[in-house]
């Protein structure tokens, strides 16, 4: 499980372009602080980072919707124009917005997203 610090370790050291990437699901849950730790780390990506990262030969798998799958290294997956909502920073990171994480865990809808949409929901309950 990746902690806090791992995460951003892992994404500075990858050097993206703040630009081309957010983070989403649940390593973006523990950047806000809703979650302690996360399995692995999903990306969102522009379809140029797509292609920059297909022509480095990292694996890519063409999903049912035309999008790509690509695998960075064992923690990191990113999926091209993976994104509902808006894109803020934390911890100088670009990560999806928490009610961007809300919409795209219900079209997953998969019980650990169900899950996870009722922590965010007690979270933003109380901090808000």
């Amino acid at each position: 499980m990746l902690k806090k610090e791992e995460i951003i370790y892992l994404l500075k050291e990858a050097a993206f372009d703040r630009n081309e990437y957010w983070v989403t699901s649940g390593a973006a849950m523990v950047l806000y602080g809703i979650k302690a730790a996360a399995g692995d780390i999903d990306l969102g990506c522009t379809s140029q980072m797509a292609d920059t990262l297909e022509s480095k030969g990292y694996y890519t798998e063409v999903l049912p919707d035309g999008s790509r799958k690509i695998v960075f290294s064992e923690a990191i997956e990113i999926f091209e124009n993976w994104i509902e909502g808006t894109v803020v920073l934390r911890e100088g990171l670009p990560v999806v917005s928490i009610d961007g994480i809300i919409k795209m865990k219900e079209k997953i809808g998969r019980e650990k997203d169900r899950n996870d949409i009722l922590l965010i929901n007690e979270f933003k309950n109380l901090y808000s």
